[in-house]
Parts: structure tokens; C-alpha cells; sequence
């Protein structure tokens, strides 16, 4: 067991607000993941007729101007920030919170970019070398930079708590999500907007993750591209979006009369110190970061009952994944639920943890674990219960969230329902 994390002020989420492939507001991505839909087609924001990877979860559709108090400002400002806003306001219409009558100072914004603003840098690239320095926009860095969403964020709500733009690959929106909890139970605020939100569906993206030899190439069959923990997989599939969770003390959240969708209990961070894009070795990483998460929790591997796996459908990294599973859960690794989301959603780099998330507090919520779909050839060295083909209707008390991102970034959240 553990130390008891009771001596800390409890932290809840109250709040949650996607942009996905496979939905806009958080009851149709909910239903589509019980369903087992997949998100993924063939790109068509830009031609990606020449590139070794024609596909991509695109949310289509979208306008982010209408979130925005003066439609200028959405004008100067990226996708992913768009994205981010849009999630934000959804997140909190969810959580009920009235801004106007709390105090600002205990309200922070910690919203993260793997990537940030690519399309913007290659828009402007190209104004740069067809027509010159004279064209570029005096908005291209402000526009760009990874930490813009976090700070229109709070210009747009007066949030004048914390903030941050945490940038760690795949592993961003859930450290954002994890530096929020801390900062909640240190006392530094009240209220934290967390996240992470990516657009990097483009033509630097898909190519350089291309080049990586890092994306799928299943261009005749998108929908079955991603599949985690299959023999069959080649790559992940890439995604864009955004995930924003209202994290909340939780007597705050108990005085105004919100509704509470579970406890954050544990986080834990950590790094692999091996390779610029390879995990450890059997995942060494991965399992010591699980392992700080449980401490930080007071729980035992076996009070675990789901864990939404990082499972991005790379050859290695769903093996090191399954491997440090079993390192830190032992006998318990066997009654597991695991299953592996971006197998329908594809990966939206940095703001997947806090997608994730989202579908862990619906989980808590509902007692429905989400599939991993595509799981058709199961790979011999993924022997674990990765839910496949269909959801389950079982009670769940307490989730692990994973995500690992490249610099052997490792960030892992565990939440539980409200006792």
C-alpha cells in the first residue's frame, strides 16, 4: 500500500470537453466509442496523393470563430487553438461553473501542444520563399508557439491563476491534467482548465511522421488502420483535436452543487532516459511511472479494475507497454481490463492523454469500458484482456491512464469513483 494521499486537498474532474474525429461534443464521442466506431479517412485537408500515408482522423466540419468573444481573435489563432477554445467552453458548460462569481486568482489554464501551430509555420514558410519576408504575418510566432492555447484560454475567461504550456510529445495533455492535480492539492488554486489540443494534419506532419516510418500506410482500409496489440499493426494513425477537463478542489466543487464525474487519486512522471523515439527496454520506463502513480494514490495494483492504454498500433511500443503491465500488476495484470482507444480515435499526440481521460471519467461514470477494435490477429507478446470488438458493461471503481511520448516522456493518471 501506498501513502495516503488524505493529508492533500482531494481533486475532482467536473468538466469535459472534446473536439474528435468522432465528435464534437462529449455524448456523440461517447456513444461512438461504445460502439466501436472508427474516426479515421483518407486526408482531405490537404493532397496527400504523393505521401506513403493517405490517411488520418480529421475532424471535419469545424469552425472555431463562434467560441471566441471578439471573431477576430479566432482569425489569429491556429487550429490547435481554435480546437482548445472550442473544448474549453464545452468543458466548461459541462462542469456549471459561473466564472463571474469566483476569484480569478484561483483559476489557472494548463493546456498543452505536442506540436503546436505546424500549419501556421508551414503556410508562412511558403509566403516566405514564393513571395518574400514582406508577406509573412506579424501573427505567424504568436500563432505558432505551443503555449498560445493556455494563454488565450485565459485572456478568453480572465483566468489568472497558474499557467503553463506544457510540451512532452504524447504525454502532454496528461501531465497537464497531472501538473493540475498537484497544483490543486498544494493549494495553488481552486479550479484548473487542463489539457491538450494538436492540428497537425498537414503536409509536414504526415511527411515527417512518414519518414519515421512511425504511421500506418493501410491506406485501402482506414477504419482497420489502427489496431493495437494486433499482429497486423504497421503504425499509428494520426489525429487531431482537443481534450479539456474542469479539475476542481473538491470542496469547491461540493459547495457549488456540481457534478462530479470522478477523483483524480495518483499521477506519476517519469523518464526513460533511452532513446529519442524508442521505449526502454520492457517498458523499465513506463512501469516505474505506473508504480509512482499507485504511491501517489494510496491503491494497490490490485484496486485497479481498467486501464486505457497508451496503445498506438507501433510494432514495439504496444509490446513494452503489455510488458511493463505485467511488471507492475503481476498476477493481477491476468483480470485487467485493457483496452487501447486510439484504435477508433487515432492518436492525437499531444492532446490524447486528455482525451483519454475524458473517456476514463465516462467509464467511472457508466461502468462501460470502451473496446479496442481491429484486434482480429492478436499479437502472441499482447496476451492480455484488451477488450476487443465490443464494450463491457462492468462495474469499475478506479482506472490507470498511460501515455508515453517521445524523448521517453512517461505521465500516468488514476482516478476512482468519489467515495
Amino acid at each position: 500500500m501506498g501513502q495516503s494521499n488524505q493529508s492533500y486537498r482531494r481533486v475532482v474532474i467536473t468538466g469535459m470537453g472534446v473536439i474528435t474525429a468522432l465528435g464534437q461534443d462529449l455524448e456523440t464521442f461517447w456513444q461512438n466509442i461504445l460502439a466501436g466506431k472508427s474516426g479515421v479517412s483518407r486526408i482531405t485537408i490537404f493532397d496527400a496523393s504523393q505521401f506513403d500515408c493517405q490517411i488520418a482522423a480529421q475532424v471535419a466540419e469545424f469552425n472555431g470563430t463562434p467560441f471566441f468573444k471578439v471573431p477576430k481573435d479566432a482569425r489569429r489563432c491556429d487550429r490547435y487553438t481554435l480546437f482548445a477554445m472550442a473544448a474549453t467552453k464545452k468543458a466548461v458548460q459541462d462542469s456549471g461553473i459561473a466564472f463571474e462569481s469566483e476569484n480569478m486568482n484561483r483559476v489557472g489554464v494548463l493546456i498543452g501542444s505536442g506540436i503546436g501551430g505546424l500549419r501556421t509555420l508551414e503556410e508562412q514558410y511558403s509566403n516566405l520563399l514564393q513571395k518574400g519576408p514582406s508577406r509573412l504575418s506579424p501573427f505567424m510566432i504568436p500563432m505558432m508557439i505551443s503555449n498560445m492555447a493556455s494563454g488565450m484560454v485565459s485572456m478568453e475567461f480572465g483566468a489568472q491563476g497558474p499557467n503553463m504550456g506544457v510540451v512532452s510529445a504524447c504525454s502532454t495533455s496528461t501531465h497537464s491534467v497531472g501538473e493540475s492535480f498537484h497544483i490543486i492539492r498544494r493549494n495553488e488554486a481552486d479550479v484548473m482548465i487542463a489539457g491538450g489540443s494538436e492540428a497537425a494534419i498537414c503536409s509536414l506532419g504526415i511527411g515527417g511522421f512518414a519518414a519515421m516510418k512511425a504511421l500506418s500506410t493501410r491506406n485501402d482500409e482506414p477504419e482497420k488502420a489502427s489496431r493495437p496489440f494486433d499482429r497486423d499493426r504497421d503504425g499509428f494513425v494520426m489525429a487531431e483535436g482537443a481534450g479539456i477537463l474542469i479539475v476542481e478542489e473538491l470542496e469547491h466543487a461540493k459547495k457549488r452543487g456540481a457534478r462530479i464525474y470522478c477523483e483524480l487519486v495518483g499521477y506519476g512522471n517519469t523518464a526513460d532516459a533511452h532513446h529519442m523515439t524508442a521505449p526502454s527496454p520492457q517498458g523499465e520506463g513506463a512501469a516505474r511511472c505506473m508504480r509512482m502513480a499507485l504511491e501517489c494514490a494510496g491503491l494497490n495494483p490490485s484496486d485497479i479494475d481498467y486501464i486505457n492504454a497508451h496503445g498506438t498500433s507501433t510494432p514495439q511500443g504496444d509490446i513494452c507497454e503489455t510488458q511493463a503491465i505485467k511488471t507492475v500488476f503481476g498476477d493481477h495484470a491476468r483480470k485487467l481490463m485493457v483496452s487501447s482507444t486510439k484504435s477508433m480515435t487515432g492518436h492525437l499526440l499531444g492532446a490524447a492523454g486528455s482525451v483519454e481521460m475524458a473517456i476514463c471519467a465516462k467509464v467511472i461514470q457508466n461502468d462501460k469500458v470502451p473496446p479496442t477494435i481491429n484486434l482480429d490477429h492478436p499479437d502472441p507478446q499482447c496476451d492480455l484482456d484488451y477488450v476487443p470488438h465490443k464494450a463491457r458493461e462492468v462495474r469499475v471503481g478506479a482506472i490507470v491512464n498511460n501515455s508515453f511520448g517521445f524523448g521517453g516522456h512517461n505521465a500516468t493518471l488514476i482516478a476512482r469513483k468519489l467515495v
